[in-house]
């Protein structure tokens, strides 16, 4: 094992309050000189809001440390046909919007004309006059591909569990029978990227995460190790559905004994 890709809510902090610990095993991996990135599915938020955010829990972070469902999406637009893709259609946040700077964006209340839907976490703008408006960009434009900016099913909330993108993703698959491209875990791609990023083979890589399906099982079938974390979302009935983890840990804390034993086993 030479590098580390650490997913970000439920593993550092749960929403607004850090995990005891992150911030002190974050140092721990920098003093340590092993190659790390932040893989995250967030799409609620840019990288620079991501960076500020893990900077107010003292851990040090850049923009290039971060790989998000945006930034290859965006990336992969802007490679199509020499940067003319084509005109997209936005379903994110105004926060996340700035990682598709540059490329053809419809009008947020068009109906017609998207080469490309695009499904982020719009949290609680979500509603029916939303999701009814990107079917009919999809069945309006039967060439129109739709993005999924990663397929997480929730995500831990302060007052609970809340829906993240797949469930929306999936509805609109099911209404428009398109299937859609996914940028961001649980795609083998997304991972494999991470690791060509840090230039190492994805068996060398280990990815943390609170989520048996989308980080586990996605990084295994990337060919990386998977080390669940007892934190956020995770449940005891995830370790039940088919899934087994590499390793288990209470909380990220653990992590830095866990790596030093594995060095030596």
């Amino acid at each position: 094992m030479r590098a580390i890709l650490f997913d970000m809510d439920g593993v550092l902090y749960n929403s607004d309050q850090a995990i005891e610990g992150a911030a002190r095993t974050l140092a721990w991996v920098r003093a340590q000189g092993i190659p790390h990135l932040f893989l995250t599915n967030t799409s609620s938020r840019g990288r620079d809001a991501l960076v500020e955010k893990l900077r107010g829990f003292a851990i040090s972070a850049d923009v290039r440390d971060v790989m998000t469902p945006a930034l290859a999406a965006a990336d992969w637009l802007r490679a199509r046909n020499e940067g003319n893709a084509g005109p997209v259609a936005l379903f994110v946040p105004a926060k996340a919007r700035s990682e598709f700077a540059g490329l053809d964006l419809l009008p947020d209340h068009a109906e017609a004309g998207a080469r490309y839907v695009v499904i982020g976490d719009l949290v609680d703008a979500w509603d029916f006059r939303t999701l009814n408006r990107a079917f009919r960009l999809l069945r309006a434009s039967p060439d129109a591909e739709l993005i999924a900016l990663g397929m997480t099913k929730y995500w831990q909330a302060p007052d609970g569990l809340r829906l993240d993108v797949a469930p929306f993703v999936a509805a609109l698959e099911h209404a428009a029978d398109k299937r859609a491209m996914v940028f961001g875990k649980p795609s083998e791609l997304f991972f494999r990227t991470a690791a060509e990023r840090l230039d190492v083979a994805p068996a060398e890589v280990v990815m943390i995460g609170d989520d048996t399906e989308i980080d586990i099982g996605g990084a295994q079938r990337a060919g990386m190790h998977g080390v669940v974390v007892r934190t956020g979302k995770f449940r005891p009935s995830d370790l039940k559905r088919g899934i087994t983890p590499d390793a288990i840990l209470d909380s990220i804390a653990a992590l830095p004994a866990w790596w030093m034993a594995a060095a030596v086993s």
